[in-house]
């Protein structure tokens, strides 16, 4: 069992899974910071000074009465709070994964295409075969 584990462990494609995992995480905690930090901001001005991560409907209030004034103090206020917009920052960040992973599967099929519509050119003979059709050509005339 321990065999057939490693020759498992071993391919090239489960090589090529953890690698892309490692890097899939790592863009994930990029594009976050893109919606977060770059996209929300100007769309939260663009749409009255709005921040998205603030966005959220008090279903239960906490120890403090309501209102509150952004999401972490309702948390801190224990209230029970429907966090939609943390949402819609999460659904921006898939779609902006969704778009750039579609980008690469579309450069990949293109690059694809092109190596399929080359055709192959037939290795060169070297010049001793050239050498030798030659008389073999010059023998058959005779």
């Amino acid at each position: 069992m321990f065999k057939e584990f490693k020759e498992f462990a071993l391919r090239g494609n489960v090589v090529d899974i953890a690698v892309g995992i490692i890097i899939g995480a790592a863009f994930g905690s990029i594009v976050t910071s893109l919606v977060s930090d770059i996209i929300m901001p100007p769309l939260g001005l663009l749409l009255g000074d709005i921040d998205f991560s603030n966005l959220f409907v008090v279903l239960k209030a906490g120890s403090a009465p309501a209102p509150y004034l952004s999401l972490a103090a309702a948390q801190e206020a224990g209230a029970v709070t429907l966090n939609y917009g943390l949402f819609i920052n999460k659904v921006l960040s898939f779609l902006i994964v969704a778009f750039a992973v579609f980008l690469l599967v579309k450069g990949m099929n293109s690059l694809k295409r092109k190596v399929e519509e080359k055709p192959e050119e037939a290795p060169k003979p070297s010049e001793e075969i050239v050498l030798l059709t030659d008389i073999r050509d010059a023998l058959k005339n005779r």
